[in-house]
């Protein structure tokens, strides 16, 4: 479920309780920025990118940068790059050209740890990329419905480029896209969707709040590490915060494959009533062999009484 939150300055943005499954939050656009106006008659172009998809710990957030087209030669000067190649002291002042460029602007779409993992853990699973292909579209279908006259698309290579670009040109028949590896570090609208991605998600893991409560031994600080499972930091995390009935609180992704074999290994055994051979249904109204009667009649207190 995607709720949508008032636009805020993304200077000021601070993170949602962590219970929220999907938020969406929108940067204000341009005073200006009108159906009608000429900016937005000649389009504006888009560049989507998330942050947070291989880790353990905390959201995936998907982000979408878009400015008018006329915007672009600015845009290209400002420095937007891959933000994993960036230090945090770059990443914090090209999260500032948000504020200090009006025309620039972006929406995030945070997707909790509990979302992530009960839709893989479903009957039918959802898994990561479908959720992510949700994201993607919502983000799209946010700025539309904004008003903005998207013209061009810029997307980080999610799976199979071309299926996925086919997919994208299909629900979006009046945007045309470009789907592409590394797109975060060719074209520079996916550079600055990159930068909102990843400082929202470093905040949120920063100031993670627990809505369950502070756990036994918060008064020292809590190393975590990057919330990667090859981390030694969180993997020390993981194995000291597990609790033996209960598993973990909400910032750990339950559905990962590092998290159930600790589960396996640390908590108690569990049985699910699924788990255990349950007798057919048919095998209530078969007749038993030793007593020649159905198991119902003798449930319900039902004999014969012979031919009618």
């Amino acid at each position: 479920m995607t709720s949508t939150a008032p636009s805020v300055d993304p200077v000021d943005l601070d993170p949602v309780p962590a219970l929220v499954d999907s938020y969406v939050f929108h940067s204000t656009l341009p005073d200006d920025a009108t159906v009608s106006n000429d900016a937005n008659k000649q389009g504006w172009i888009m560049g989507i990118d998330e942050a947070g998809r291989g880790p353990v710990l905390g959201p995936m957030v998907y982000a979408a940068a878009y400015c008018p087209l006329v915007f672009k030669p600015t845009l290209e000067g400002i420095g937007f790059d891959d933000s994993k190649a960036l230090s945090p002291e770059v990443r914090q002042a090209l999260w500032d050209a948000f504020k200090n460029n009006t025309d620039l602007c972006y929406s995030s779409a945070t997707l909790s740890p509990q979302a992530i993992s009960a839709n893989m853990l479903r009957r039918v699973p959802v898994n990561l990329n479908r959720q992510a292909e949700e994201a993607t579209m919502g983000l799209v279908q946010a700025a539309l419905d904004r008003g903005l006259n998207i013209k061009e698309c810029y997307v980080d290579a999610l799976g199979p480029s071309q299926q996925w670009q086919d997919r994208l040109s299909a629900a979006f028949p009046s945007i045309s896209f470009t789907v592409c590896p590394k797109a975060d570090s060719i074209y520079k609208i996916v550079g600055a969707a990159s930068i909102v991605a990843k400082v929202t998600r470093d905040r949120y893991i920063e100031n993670w709040v627990d809505a369950e409560g502070p756990a036994a031994g918060d008064d020292d600080e809590v190393v975590r590490g990057s919330g990667y499972p090859s981390d030694p930091k969180t993997q020390a995390f993981l194995r000291n915060s597990i609790d033996p009935v209960f598993g973990y609180r909400g910032i750990v992704r339950f559905s990962w494959a590092t998290v159930k074999v600790l589960l396996e290994k640390q908590a108690a055994p569990c049985t699910w009533a699924d788990d255990v051979t349950q007798p057919s249904a048919a095998s209530y109204f078969n007749a038993d062999a030793d007593r020649g009667q159905p198991k119902v009649w003798r449930q319900l207190g039902v004999s014969s009484v012979g031919e009618l």
